[in-house]
């Protein structure tokens, strides 16, 4: 029941400015695109002009998705390569993963919460180059919300209301990445459609052999006390991966630095200036920036 939930909401229509933008992203890898996702904030308010689209680009293999080897050896020693695009007057960055990768950084095969966390939130698949590449895309998506709960629940009570269970699990997930949110940003992913969360849980749970009332107010969470040490780690680790993909994406993120003070001002009410020093030196510029940023709590 869980993949065909996935599966209609995958393909659920959405803006055709973003469909064509999707086609105009996979164009840019050729035979190698397989699969083009949409996710993240502009999903769920529909708000498009002025915003940053987000985009997963699905890949065969990064060395047929590359004309340039060093970029593929980076995608492929630390995914995802994400880069800024511009069509049809809107904007957007893209990362890119292989299909091998996405099916494993979707599910409960890696510690780290970058992918299974923003795919066990809505997403639609705006292109796909078949339907064994739909097919794929949907496969990978549907254990994101499994592995979402399956990490999430050794931490939470042992009862917990649903939407709860989602809300716990994500500011989980938002504490193990250095994020540019306020307090409480989890909390409203869940907020703004608890009725696709409530509709989600029964089956994610089930994925995961957990039998739930999911119409009780609270369910038993037969996980709880588990292996919390975990989430040390995580956060440990995901902090760390942060930082290195920080300093990568100076090298493949043309603007990176002004989209990095973008974003932090958006969304922590901050307002920061990148100076024409920290455009020519990048890296330098946005580490110099980072231990300020989380002294004044802007990013956690």
């Amino acid at each position: 029941m869980l993949r065909e939930l996935v599966k209609a909401e995958l393909e659920t229509p959405v803006d055709p400015r973003v469909s064509a933008f999707a086609d105009h992203v996979a164009g840019l890898f050729g035979d190698s695109a397989r699969a083009v996702l949409f996710y993240g904030s502009c999903l769920r308010t529909s708000e498009l002009d002025g915003q940053m689209l987000d985009f997963y680009v699905i890949v065969s293999d990064y060395r047929s998705a590359y004309d340039k080897r060093w970029l593929a050896t980076a995608n492929r020693l630390l995914p995802p390569n994400v880069f800024p695009v511009q069509h049809g007057g809107l904007q957007a960055k893209y990362a890119v993963l292989s299909e091998e990768d996405f099916a494993r950084l979707a599910s409960s095969r890696t510690r780290n919460v970058s992918v299974w966390a923003r795919f066990a939130q809505p997403a639609r698949l705006v292109w796909s180059k078949n339907s064994d590449a739909a097919d794929r895309a949907i496969d990978a998506v549907a254990h994101a919300a499994p592995a979402l709960l399956d990490a999430a629940l050794p931490m939470l009570d042992e009862t917990v209301a649903p939407l709860d269970m989602w809300r716990g699990a994500f500011a989980l997930t938002y504490s193990a990445e250095l994020r540019a949110e306020r307090q409480g940003r989890a909390a409203s992913v869940v907020d703004f459609d608890p009725d696709r969360y409530r509709a989600f849980t029964g089956p994610a749970l089930a994925a995961l052999g957990i039998a739930a009332d999911t119409h009780a107010e609270h369910i038993a969470n037969p996980r709880a006390g588990g292996a919390r040490w975990q989430w040390a780690r995580r956060r440990l680790e995901g902090k760390l991966l942060t930082i290195a993909r920080l300093a990568k994406a100076s090298a493949t993120y043309a603007g990176g630095v002004d989209y990095l003070a973008w974003k932090i001002n958006r969304h922590a009410g901050t307002e920061i200036t990148v100076r024409p020093w920290q455009r020519r030196w990048p890296l330098l510029g946005a580490l110099v920036l980072l231990p300020r940023l989380i002294a004044r709590g802007a990013v956690r």
